[in-house]
């Protein structure tokens, strides 16, 4: 009876540790979540402080910005201004220095006063830098 109640219990503790965060990927989630709040202020700080020298941001239509670009357009608001920004079915994998970050990325937006909704998948790379995490890729999907 000792050993099936240990079983249990191990089998319960080993079940909770699989879907709690480490401190890195907490570190991580953070810093999306601080890009976030870059994107829906168009904060340039924000944005360059989260983004490391060496971005390669892509898009689902193709398009691939370097850091430069990708902080202008955002600031600028166009083609587009995020109003909301909602991160869907997050998933974040930490290796040594870097982590790969997937999930749904849904916000509503404005185009020229024209209010839109863009619902794509995003997957980025982010690495630790100067021990402060930079988002060193990203690249968009369309969903089927």
């Amino acid at each position: 009876m000792k050993k099936y109640i240990f079983v249990i219990v191990f089998l319960f503790t080993v079940s909770l540790s699989s879907y709690s965060q480490t401190a890195a990927e907490k570190e991580v989630a953070s810093a999306v979540e601080n890009l976030m709040k870059g994107f829906i202020d168009a904060d340039k700080n924000i944005l360059d402080n989260m983004t490391a020298e060496e971005l390669n941001y892509g898009h689902s239509a193709g398009k691939v910005q370097n850091k430069t670009e990708f902080v202008d357009e955002v600031i600028s608001g166009k083609p587009l201004d995020y109003l909301k920004i909602d991160l869907e079915g997050q998933t974040i994998k930490v290796t040594g220095k870097t982590a790969v970050v997937r999930h749904i990325f849904n916000a509503e937006t404005s185009s020229n006063g024209t209010p839109g909704k863009l619902r794509i998948g995003n997957m980025m790379v982010w690495q630790k830098q100067k021990g402060k995490w930079k988002l060193i890729a990203r690249q968009a999907y369309k969903l089927p």
